[in-house]
C-alpha cells in the first residue's frame, strides 16, 4: 500500500483538514491500543497514519503562515 499523497491534503478546506487531524489522532490512539493488547495485525498502518498526520499538520501550518507550497523537482542530467 502506497503512502498518502500530500496533494490530496492540499485539496481539502481548512475545516476538513481540522476534522481529518482529529480523526487521524483518534486512529493513531486506536492503533496504539491494539498494539498494547497485541491485537494489531497491520503494523504498517502506524507508518501510514503518522505520515498522514504529518502531512495534515504541515499543510495546516503552511496555511496559517501564508506560505505557498513548494514543489520538489528532480533535475535531469
Amino acid at each position: 500500500m502506497a503512502l498518502p499523497k500530500i496533494e490530496d491534503v492540499r485539496k481539502l478546506t481548512d475545516e476538513q483538514i481540522s476534522d481529518e487531524i482529529i480523526e487521524t489522532k483518534k486512529k493513531l490512539f486506536q492503533l496504539r491500543l491494539q498494539q498494547a493488547t497485541r491485537r494489531l495485525e497491520k503494523v504498517h498502518e502506524f507508518k501510514h497514519t503518522k505520515h498522514r498526520l504529518g502531512q495534515l499538520l504541515t499543510v495546516e501550518r503552511e496555511r496559517q503562515l501564508g506560505i505557498a507550497p513548494t514543489h520538489h523537482t528532480t533535475q535531469e542530467k
